[in-house]
């Protein structure tokens, strides 16, 4: 887990220079987690936080947009009470309008007066009736009231590569016929789209391609895909490779390197999904044993080969690591809620769902030289959601309260912890006791994230900085009584962060992570 490993003269001087008194020894059944804030490794990007918005079930109507008219306290239509709780995310970049929903997409159905739009089936999502009174410039309203930036992925399924080119030029052309209907439409000034997403699972919804022949119709729609805002530089995500369609990193990529001058991409996207028992999945969210968990968050765990593997392919074209990797789609999927409407993908988050975050903020972490952006499926009432709404009601997640304690780790510089996990066993299972990731903030400022993943059994934590001593440390603790406990509209902070206690003696920080723990603290050294 993130060790260094020294040999030699190197490691007899670490050992002399840094050896502790017999006070500090080591608490028996402690993990000890030293961290050296000297050894510097790649900025965690701040994208790597980023949500995904899909106009799926009640992700976008009811849970975003309820409109103007509605009795719930709204601005231009969008939910007050969303908009002030990913506020305190800090929400780097929502994705958007999908999904698979995006290769069905068309734009211009969602602009204009919101009676004069145009009315489809979401046949992707359950037949839903799709009325498009959440469009572009709804979109764009929302970023803007949560401080967020948009990503936004065009339809190259069923979309064309002059539509394409149509939107961007809509979205970010001043002086233009389409720039003067965008004005007509409310937004004079050009709008910010720092990721365009050239696709959306090109192998699978979006058109069940080949990767060659996605790479030939990537060049004709990333060539489309100009920014005419001079203020961003916006990176095109290219459909990448997911489990079952490796292929996609090896031809995209080397594609890339062979590329003319008239095409471009910045982005290669990654999805992967925890869905321990194949598809479809069968996990129940709720009311379920140890045997799941430990099968869930082995399964969670796939998520480094994964991004090994697919960084050592984007390597052998791209040594220079300018492309970055995205893991726009990732989550828990498990069997929708019982009596819940088909193709809604409703399921319950409980405290097994902010570990299984945890754990993949960490490896994303542990992979910041490639990954550079991340987005969780999906934001409001889908998937492994952030927020729930009912009516006028809404509730945060555990999964919610996770991202919050990482607000920290947004671009910060991810440095070295030095530490002995330990083992969770169950049954033939065999995962790390602890995960443990450490970074400095902008300020200065040295944080730990520790999760035990152990579901039994508490362990001590003593943090020490290689070289420094620690003279104080606050932070916040997620845990609950059961593996399985949720939050609920009846119960909304039956799962929440409590403040940690943290005892600080002889410049270590001692702390005990309570069983299936997501811990995140500062340490002030000296």
């Amino acid at each position: 887990m993130l060790k260094r490993p020294m040999s030699g003269l190197c490691a007899a001087l670490a050992a002399f220079a840094f050896a502790q008194p017999a006070a500090m020894a080591q608490t028996p059944g402690a993990v000890a987690i030293t961290i050296d804030p000297a050894d510097e490794g790649p900025v965690i990007n701040r994208h790597i936080f980023g949500q995904f918005a899909e106009h799926l079930g009640e992700g976008i109507y009811g849970g975003i947009w309820v409109g103007p008219d509605s009795d719930i306290p709204n601005t231009r239509g969008i939910r007050n009470d969303v908009v002030a709780a990913l506020k305190e995310l800090k929400v780097p970049n929502v994705r958007w309008p999908g999904g698979c929903y995006a290769d069905e997409y068309h734009w211009r159905d969602g602009i204009g007066a919101p009676e004069d739009r145009v009315v489809r089936t979401n046949n992707n999502w359950g037949g839903s009736v799709e009325p498009n009174t959440f469009g572009t410039h709804e979109f764009m309203d929302f970023i803007d009231q949560i401080g967020s930036a948009a990503f936004i992925s065009a339809n190259v399924g069923s979309g064309t590569v002059q539509e394409t080119a149509d939107w961007l030029e809509y979205l970010t052309a001043e002086g233009t016929t389409l720039a003067k209907e965008r004005a007509a439409n409310g937004h004079p000034e050009p709008y910010e789209i720092p990721i365009w997403g050239v696709g959306n699972e090109a192998w699978g919804c979006g058109g069940s391609m080949s990767a060659q022949f996605y790479l030939d119709n990537l060049k004709m729609f990333a060539r489309a895909s100009r920014n005419y805002n001079p203020d961003v530089n916006m990176m095109r995500v290219a459909v990448g490779p997911t489990p079952g369609h490796d292929d996609y990193a090896e031809v995209i990529m080397k594609g890339w390197s062979e590329k003319v001058w008239s095409w471009d991409i910045e982005g290669l996207s990654v999805h992967f999904y925890t869905t321990p028992n194949g598809w479809p999945p069968a996990y129940t969210a709720t009311d379920f044993g140890e045997e799941e968990y430990a099968v869930v968050i082995n399964k969670t765990y796939e998520m480094d080969g994964l991004l090994e593997t697919y960084s050592g392919t984007m390597d052998k074209y791209d040594p220079e690591k300018k492309i970055a990797l995205m893991v726009d789609e990732w989550g828990a999927w498990y069997a929708p809620t019982e009596g819940s409407r088909e193709g809604f993908l409703i399921q319950q988050n409980s405290q097994r769902d902010a570990v299984i975050a945890a754990i993949n903020f960490n490896i994303f972490a542990r992979h910041a030289e490639r990954v550079r952006g991340a987005n969780i499926a999906q934001m409001v009432n889908v998937l492994q959601a952030m927020i729930f709404t009912r009516g006028e009601k809404m509730v945060l997640t555990p999964t919610y309260h996770a991202f919050r304690l990482y607000t920290p780790f947004q671009d910060a510089t991810r440095i070295g912890v030095d530490y002995k996990a330990g083992k969770y066993r169950f049954k033939k299972i065999s995962l790390p006791g602890v995960d443990a990731m450490a970074a400095k903030d902008a300020d200065g400022r040295i944080w730990l994230a520790v999760t035990n993943i152990d579901p039994n059994n508490p362990v001590t934590i003593e943090a020490s900085l290689a070289g420094l001593n620690v003279v104080a440390a606050e932070g916040e603790t997620l845990h609950a009584p059961a593996i399985d406990a949720v939050n609920t509209f009846e119960d909304p902070d039956n799962v929440a962060p409590q403040p940690l206690s943290v005892a600080v003696e002889d410049g270590v920080a001692r702390f005990e992570a309570a069983p299936e723990s997501v811990t995140v603290l500062s340490l002030s050294p000296l």
